[in-house]
């Protein structure tokens, strides 16, 4: 067995068995008729721009679109093998290094739908930023000791948990435990240590709405292993602009200042995701709509 298949085999099979009854669907010699099939993950921004694209291609085409819950790793391999239409999440060039390495050659990049995402590792303000700065100083005796050992993770597939894990040996860190769980779980674990005014370390990113909730600050990194800034792309199989034109198009159009995507993901933490979608469309109307119109 080559690198590549023995790298997918490794990928969990009850993530991919509930595909198996539509791969190849997206390969219908009459895609008018078909659904358009997007991957997502459980992230605030990736949510927020997954569920506004379905409902606009909806109400501006005469596609529909399923949305299908995978973890990362699944997803790309979808997109490459052609079970899923598209995913709106690559995180490039450097958090999703890996992954875009193994199927770069087999899916289409329909370019960025927003720029200067950041993954870091971050605390709450109130932590002293002369006792915790950056990574380096959580070798200290007295922050592991507030911090009982613990960086606070999103979900395992991750790129930034992948990287996270990573650093831990990078900068020494055999005293701590990175904790996988999911974005909900980490944002919970947030709010708790922020109640009770407790230290917390959590493996965040921006956009996301807990910047607008809580005064955060992300560590130095030294070693800047999570990468400079990120853009998040659009990917789509080969073969989809040309079954789809007009939705390769609005995906390609599809684009977000940072600090606009991340009120609009405060408003859906707040208000709910289908209301903050609702008023988003409501105020961005021209813009979606020009969304889908090749350029002049």
């Amino acid at each position: 067995m080559n690198t590549r298949k023995s790298y997918w085999a490794g990928i969990a099979l009850l993530l991919i068995l509930p595909w198996c009854a539509s791969a190849g669907a997206a390969q219908s010699d009459d895609p008018a008729d078909q659904e358009i099939v997007i991957g997502w993950t459980a992230w605030a921004d990736t949510e927020f721009v997954t569920k506004l694209a379905e409902r606009a291609i909806e109400k501006y085409s005469d596609y529909e679109v399923t949305l299908r819950m995978a973890n990362i790793a699944v997803q790309y391999q979808g997109v490459a093998e052609g079970s899923l239409d598209g995913m709106l999440m690559a995180w490039l060039p450097d958090t999703h290094a890996d992954y875009w390495q193994r199927v770069k050659d087999d899916v289409d990049d329909l370019g960025p739908l927003y720029s200067g995402a950041q993954m870091g590792w971050a605390v709450p303000a109130y932590v002293p930023e002369s006792e915790l700065g950056s990574i380096a100083d959580l070798n200290k005796p007295e922050v592991r000791a507030k911090l009982k050992g613990r960086i606070q993770g999103i979900d395992p597939g991750a790129g930034e948990m992948q990287i996270s894990q990573k650093m831990l040996s990078a900068y020494d860190l055999k005293d701590y435990r990175l904790v996988a769980s999911s974005d909900a779980a980490m944002t919970a674990a947030l709010a708790r240590a922020i109640k009770r005014k407790e230290w917390i370390v959590a493996t965040v990113w921006t956009p996301h709405w807990i910047f607008g909730r809580w005064d955060l600050r992300f560590l130095d990194e030294p070693k800047q292993m999570l990468g400079n800034p990120q853009h998040v792309d659009a990917l789509v199989r080969k073969g989809f602009k040309t079954d789809y034109p007009e939705i390769a198009t609005f995906f390609t159009n599809m684009n977000f200042p940072l600090d606009e995507l991340q009120r609009a993901m405060m408003a859906a933490q707040e208000d709910g995701i289908n209301t903050a979608i609702d008023d988003y469309m409501n105020t961005h109307e021209a813009e979606i709509k020009s969304w889908f119109a090749e350029a002049g």
